[in-house]
């Protein structure tokens, strides 16, 4: 048998660009979501204070941050919660999650009863996993 150049072609590799711009703008969306229900949690105008032993950790999925605010207004995922409603949310949680994590982000003004009172709702939802958010202080 004589094999010339003709006869032998060798088949290159195709990529298809569909499907990877399918998981491009999946991505993409993914990231984008991911955002915003992290801008969803935290209250933009809250400061929290600040600690020099301060660490930065990595979030668990399903957190729960309880913003306080200066008059003691009580805000999860940019909705108001009476103490009450909080009670209720955090005890249905705590049902169905067990070991749940809480963080609280109190403004550096809020007065220490407020801060109180959320802890012993989470304490009476059966919530012991809580974390207080602070910031790093600057080094000078």
């Amino acid at each position: 048998m004589d094999f010339s150049s003709k006869e032998i072609q060798i088949e290159r590799p195709v990529i298809q660009m569909a499907p990877l711009i399918d998981i491009i703008f999946l991505l993409l969306i993914f990231f984008m979501s991911a955002s915003i229900f992290y801008q969803l949690e935290t209250e933009i105008n809250i400061t929290v204070p600040t600690a020099s032993d301060s660490t930065d950790i990595k979030r668990a999925p399903g957190e729960i941050i309880i913003n306080i605010r200066k008059d003691g207004t009580i805000i999860v995922n940019q909705r108001e919660l009476t103490q009450d409603e909080l009670r209720k949310m955090l005890v249905r949680i705590s049902q169905l999650y067990h070991g749940q994590s809480v963080i609280i982000r109190a403004d550096r003004e809020t007065f220490h009863e407020h801060v109180i009172k959320v802890l012993d709702i989470c304490a009476g939802s059966d919530i012991w996993n809580v974390s207080f958010a602070t910031m790093k202080e600057k080094d000078k």
